[in-house]
Protein backbone atom coordinates (compact mmCIF):
# COMPACT_ATOMS: atom_id res chain seq x y z
CA UNK A 1 0.00 0.00 0.00
CA UNK A 2 1.28 3.48 -0.80
CA UNK A 3 2.16 6.40 1.95
CA UNK A 4 -1.02 7.61 0.83
CA UNK A 5 -2.95 4.80 1.27
CA UNK A 6 -6.65 7.32 0.64
CA UNK A 7 -4.81 8.55 -2.62
CA UNK A 8 -4.60 5.05 -3.52
CA UNK A 9 -7.88 3.75 -3.00
CA UNK A 10 -9.30 6.63 -5.19
CA UNK A 11 -7.38 6.43 -7.73
CA UNK A 12 -8.46 2.26 -7.83
CA UNK A 13 -12.30 3.44 -7.33
CA UNK A 14 -11.28 5.53 -10.64
CA UNK A 15 -9.43 2.94 -12.84
CA UNK A 16 -12.31 0.51 -12.11
CA UNK A 17 -14.89 3.26 -12.95
CA UNK A 18 -13.30 4.02 -16.35
CA UNK A 19 -12.91 0.11 -16.95
CA UNK A 20 -16.78 -0.21 -17.06
CA UNK A 21 -19.65 0.19 -19.77
CA UNK A 22 -21.98 1.26 -17.13
CA UNK A 23 -22.01 2.81 -13.78
CA UNK A 24 -21.91 0.50 -11.00
CA UNK A 25 -23.60 -0.41 -7.52
CA UNK A 26 -21.38 0.27 -4.38
CA UNK A 27 -21.27 -3.29 -3.38
CA UNK A 28 -19.53 -4.39 -6.81
CA UNK A 29 -17.11 -1.43 -6.36
CA UNK A 30 -16.64 -2.17 -2.59
CA UNK A 31 -15.69 -6.06 -3.16
CA UNK A 32 -13.43 -5.44 -6.78
CA UNK A 33 -11.48 -2.57 -5.19
CA UNK A 34 -11.22 -4.23 -2.17
CA UNK A 35 -12.93 -2.20 0.08
CA UNK A 36 -15.30 -2.15 3.10
CA UNK A 37 -18.16 -1.41 1.80
CA UNK A 38 -18.33 2.01 4.74
CA UNK A 39 -14.70 2.89 3.67
CA UNK A 40 -16.31 2.22 -0.24
CA UNK A 41 -18.99 4.74 0.92
CA UNK A 42 -17.15 7.46 2.38
CA UNK A 43 -14.29 7.67 -0.30
CA UNK A 44 -16.80 8.15 -3.22
CA UNK A 45 -18.65 10.76 -1.77
CA UNK A 46 -15.44 12.50 -1.27
CA UNK A 47 -15.03 11.81 -4.72
CA UNK A 48 -18.11 13.37 -5.71
CA UNK A 49 -17.94 16.47 -3.81
CA UNK A 50 -14.93 16.62 -6.29
CA UNK A 51 -16.92 15.65 -9.35
CA UNK A 52 -14.65 12.98 -10.03
CA UNK A 53 -17.70 10.66 -9.68
CA UNK A 54 -21.71 11.20 -10.05
CA UNK A 55 -23.86 9.20 -8.05
CA UNK A 56 -27.56 8.01 -10.23
CA UNK A 57 -29.78 7.54 -7.13
CA UNK A 58 -32.88 6.35 -9.03
CA UNK A 59 -30.40 3.26 -9.84
CA UNK A 60 -27.87 3.05 -7.01
CA UNK A 61 -25.17 3.10 -9.06
CA UNK A 62 -22.23 5.28 -9.00
CA UNK A 63 -20.58 6.26 -12.58
CA UNK A 64 -17.48 8.59 -13.72
CA UNK A 65 -18.12 12.50 -12.99
CA UNK A 66 -17.02 15.39 -15.44
CA UNK A 67 -14.12 15.95 -13.36
CA UNK A 68 -12.41 12.89 -14.51
CA UNK A 69 -13.53 13.26 -18.13
CA UNK A 70 -11.60 16.59 -17.88
CA UNK A 71 -8.34 14.69 -16.74
CA UNK A 72 -9.16 12.04 -19.52
CA UNK A 73 -8.93 15.15 -21.75
CA UNK A 74 -5.88 16.68 -21.15
CA UNK A 75 -4.01 13.13 -21.06
CA UNK A 76 -5.45 12.94 -24.57
CA UNK A 77 -4.58 16.71 -25.69
CA UNK A 78 -0.79 14.80 -24.03
CA UNK A 79 -0.88 11.41 -24.99
CA UNK A 80 2.45 10.58 -23.15
CA UNK A 81 1.56 6.85 -23.83
CA UNK A 82 1.41 7.68 -27.20
CA UNK A 83 4.60 9.60 -27.56
CA UNK A 84 6.92 7.25 -25.57
CA UNK A 85 5.41 4.74 -27.79
CA UNK A 86 5.72 5.91 -31.25
CA UNK A 87 9.68 5.59 -31.52
CA UNK A 88 9.59 2.05 -29.79
CA UNK A 89 6.45 0.95 -32.49
CA UNK A 90 8.29 2.29 -35.33
CA UNK A 91 11.50 0.42 -34.59
CA UNK A 92 9.14 -2.66 -33.83
CA UNK A 93 7.69 -2.12 -37.54
CA UNK A 94 11.55 -2.13 -39.27
CA UNK A 95 12.15 -4.94 -37.36
CA UNK A 96 9.99 -7.18 -38.48
CA UNK A 97 8.16 -5.86 -41.85
CA UNK A 98 4.91 -6.35 -40.37
CA UNK A 99 2.03 -3.44 -39.29
CA UNK A 100 2.15 -3.05 -35.37
CA UNK A 101 0.05 -1.04 -33.41
CA UNK A 102 -1.30 0.42 -29.53
CA UNK A 103 -4.49 0.09 -27.89
CA UNK A 104 -5.69 0.75 -24.67
CA UNK A 105 -8.60 -1.22 -22.73
CA UNK A 106 -11.83 0.89 -23.17
CA UNK A 107 -14.90 -1.09 -21.19
CA UNK A 108 -15.08 -4.35 -23.19
CA UNK A 109 -13.27 -3.01 -26.15
CA UNK A 110 -9.45 -2.12 -27.00
CA UNK A 111 -9.25 1.29 -28.38
CA UNK A 112 -6.49 2.10 -30.96
CA UNK A 113 -4.41 4.68 -30.50
CA UNK A 114 -1.61 4.66 -32.35
CA UNK A 115 -0.67 2.54 -35.74
CA UNK A 116 2.74 2.23 -37.57
CA UNK A 117 2.26 0.22 -41.00
CA UNK A 118 4.50 -1.48 -42.50
CA UNK A 119 5.31 -0.56 -46.15
CA UNK A 120 3.83 -2.66 -48.81
CA UNK A 121 1.57 -3.99 -46.50
CA UNK A 122 -2.44 -3.22 -46.55
CA UNK A 123 -4.78 -0.92 -44.34
CA UNK A 124 -6.08 -3.42 -41.33
CA UNK A 125 -9.70 -2.83 -39.25
CA UNK A 126 -7.06 -1.46 -36.32
CA UNK A 127 -6.68 2.02 -37.18
CA UNK A 128 -6.69 5.01 -34.75
CA UNK A 129 -9.57 5.78 -33.26
CA UNK A 130 -11.52 2.13 -34.13
CA UNK A 131 -13.07 0.38 -31.06
CA UNK A 132 -13.34 -3.90 -30.95
CA UNK A 133 -13.88 -6.41 -28.64
CA UNK A 134 -11.30 -6.95 -26.50
CA UNK A 135 -11.47 -10.99 -26.21
CA UNK A 136 -11.36 -11.36 -29.66
CA UNK A 137 -7.90 -9.12 -30.25
CA UNK A 138 -4.64 -10.05 -29.60
CA UNK A 139 -4.47 -6.66 -28.06
CA UNK A 140 -6.85 -6.94 -25.70
CA UNK A 141 -5.91 -10.47 -24.73
CA UNK A 142 -2.55 -9.54 -23.22
CA UNK A 143 -4.21 -6.52 -21.45
CA UNK A 144 -6.79 -8.62 -19.85
CA UNK A 145 -4.30 -11.39 -19.18
CA UNK A 146 -3.23 -8.74 -16.78
CA UNK A 147 -6.11 -7.57 -15.19
CA UNK A 148 -7.21 -8.93 -11.43
CA UNK A 149 -9.83 -12.05 -12.05
CA UNK A 150 -12.94 -10.35 -10.27
CA UNK A 151 -12.22 -7.12 -12.82
CA UNK A 152 -12.71 -9.96 -15.40
CA UNK A 153 -15.60 -11.46 -14.00
CA UNK A 154 -17.03 -7.72 -13.95
CA UNK A 155 -16.41 -6.77 -17.54
CA UNK A 156 -18.33 -10.16 -19.06
CA UNK A 157 -20.97 -11.29 -16.39
CA UNK A 158 -22.85 -13.38 -18.79
CA UNK A 159 -23.08 -14.59 -22.08
CA UNK A 160 -24.00 -11.99 -24.03
CA UNK A 161 -20.85 -9.60 -23.47
CA UNK A 162 -19.38 -11.49 -25.65
CA UNK A 163 -19.49 -9.88 -29.16
CA UNK A 164 -19.51 -12.54 -32.33
CA UNK A 165 -17.35 -11.36 -35.55
CA UNK A 166 -16.71 -14.50 -37.61
CA UNK A 167 -17.42 -17.33 -35.84
CA UNK A 168 -14.48 -17.29 -33.69
CA UNK A 169 -13.30 -16.62 -30.35
CA UNK A 170 -14.24 -17.24 -26.59
CA UNK A 171 -18.20 -17.37 -25.77
CA UNK A 172 -18.51 -17.69 -22.41
CA UNK A 173 -16.03 -16.78 -19.12
CA UNK A 174 -14.82 -19.79 -18.32
CA UNK A 175 -13.62 -20.22 -21.84
CA UNK A 176 -12.07 -16.85 -21.84
CA UNK A 177 -10.52 -17.91 -18.84
CA UNK A 178 -8.51 -20.60 -19.79
CA UNK A 179 -7.55 -18.54 -23.43
CA UNK A 180 -6.19 -15.62 -20.66
CA UNK A 181 -4.59 -18.39 -18.68
CA UNK A 182 -2.70 -19.67 -21.77
CA UNK A 183 -1.66 -16.43 -22.55
CA UNK A 184 -0.11 -15.83 -18.80
CA UNK A 185 2.01 -18.70 -18.97
CA UNK A 186 3.39 -18.00 -22.56
CA UNK A 187 3.98 -14.49 -22.13
CA UNK A 188 2.07 -12.90 -24.88
CA UNK A 189 -1.16 -13.28 -26.41
CA UNK A 190 -2.39 -14.74 -29.85
CA UNK A 191 -5.15 -14.31 -32.36
CA UNK A 192 -6.00 -15.93 -35.84
CA UNK A 193 -8.78 -15.25 -38.40
CA UNK A 194 -10.96 -14.14 -35.33
CA UNK A 195 -10.59 -10.04 -36.43
CA UNK A 196 -10.12 -10.23 -39.51
CA UNK A 197 -10.07 -13.13 -41.79
CA UNK A 198 -6.55 -14.32 -43.57
CA UNK A 199 -4.58 -12.04 -40.09
CA UNK A 200 -3.15 -13.12 -37.36
CA UNK A 201 -1.45 -10.95 -34.62
CA UNK A 202 0.69 -11.52 -31.26
CA UNK A 203 0.59 -8.96 -28.35
CA UNK A 204 1.99 -8.54 -25.08
CA UNK A 205 1.24 -6.40 -22.21
CA UNK A 206 2.80 -2.33 -21.28
CA UNK A 207 2.47 -2.30 -17.65
CA UNK A 208 2.35 0.85 -15.61
CA UNK A 209 4.50 1.09 -11.84
CA UNK A 210 1.99 -0.96 -10.12
CA UNK A 211 2.29 -3.84 -13.20
CA UNK A 212 -1.44 -2.21 -13.81
CA UNK A 213 -1.80 -3.09 -17.66
CA UNK A 214 -1.92 0.29 -19.52
CA UNK A 215 -1.86 -0.79 -23.20
CA UNK A 216 -1.22 -3.70 -25.63
CA UNK A 217 1.62 -3.74 -28.33
CA UNK A 218 0.48 -6.11 -31.26
CA UNK A 219 2.27 -7.28 -34.63
CA UNK A 220 -0.58 -8.01 -37.22
CA UNK A 221 1.17 -10.23 -40.15
CA UNK A 222 -0.89 -13.27 -42.82
CA UNK A 223 -1.63 -16.17 -41.46
CA UNK A 224 0.59 -18.16 -43.83
CA UNK A 225 3.79 -16.62 -41.50
CA UNK A 226 5.47 -18.10 -38.70
CA UNK A 227 5.76 -15.24 -36.38
CA UNK A 228 8.13 -17.43 -34.47
CA UNK A 229 10.66 -17.80 -37.16
CA UNK A 230 10.60 -14.58 -38.68
CA UNK A 231 11.19 -12.88 -34.72
CA UNK A 232 7.83 -11.23 -34.45
CA UNK A 233 7.23 -12.86 -30.91
CA UNK A 234 10.64 -12.03 -29.75
CA UNK A 235 10.63 -8.15 -31.10
CA UNK A 236 7.27 -7.69 -29.93
CA UNK A 237 8.09 -8.91 -26.08
CA UNK A 238 10.90 -6.69 -26.59
CA UNK A 239 8.84 -3.73 -27.74
CA UNK A 240 6.66 -4.04 -24.90
CA UNK A 241 9.49 -3.99 -22.42
CA UNK A 242 10.95 -1.52 -23.03
CA UNK A 243 7.78 0.58 -22.75
CA UNK A 244 6.60 -1.00 -19.61
CA UNK A 245 10.43 0.55 -18.48
CA UNK A 246 9.89 3.91 -19.51
CA UNK A 247 6.67 3.79 -17.59
CA UNK A 248 8.59 2.66 -14.28
CA UNK A 249 7.15 -0.78 -14.49
CA UNK A 250 8.50 -4.14 -14.66
CA UNK A 251 7.98 -6.51 -18.13
CA UNK A 252 5.27 -9.13 -17.00
CA UNK A 253 7.78 -12.01 -18.57
CA UNK A 254 10.18 -11.02 -16.36
CA UNK A 255 7.51 -12.39 -13.53
CA UNK A 256 8.00 -15.85 -15.07
CA UNK A 257 10.71 -16.81 -16.79
CA UNK A 258 9.42 -20.40 -16.81
CA UNK A 259 6.42 -20.45 -18.02
CA UNK A 260 5.91 -22.79 -20.89
CA UNK A 261 6.60 -21.31 -24.41
CA UNK A 262 8.22 -18.18 -23.40
CA UNK A 263 11.93 -19.25 -23.25
CA UNK A 264 11.51 -20.98 -26.87
CA UNK A 265 8.14 -18.18 -28.55
CA UNK A 266 7.00 -21.26 -29.57
CA UNK A 267 4.05 -20.55 -30.70
CA UNK A 268 0.88 -23.36 -30.41
CA UNK A 269 -1.69 -22.91 -33.41
CA UNK A 270 -5.11 -23.59 -32.51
Amino acid sequence: MSQVPAATRALRVLRYLAAQPDPVTLDRLAAVVGLPRSTAYHLVNAMIEEGFVVHLPDEHRYGLGVAAFEVGSGYARQAPLQRITRRHLAALVDAVGESAHLAVLHGRDVLYVLEDRAPGRPPLVTDVGVRLPAHLTASGRAILAELPAAQVRALYPDRSAFVDRHGLGPTSLSALRTLLSETRQRGYALEEGEVTPGFASVAAAVLDHNHHPVAGIAVTYPVDVDPDRRGVIAATLRTAAAVTTRLGGSPAQDRDRTAPGHATGKVTRR
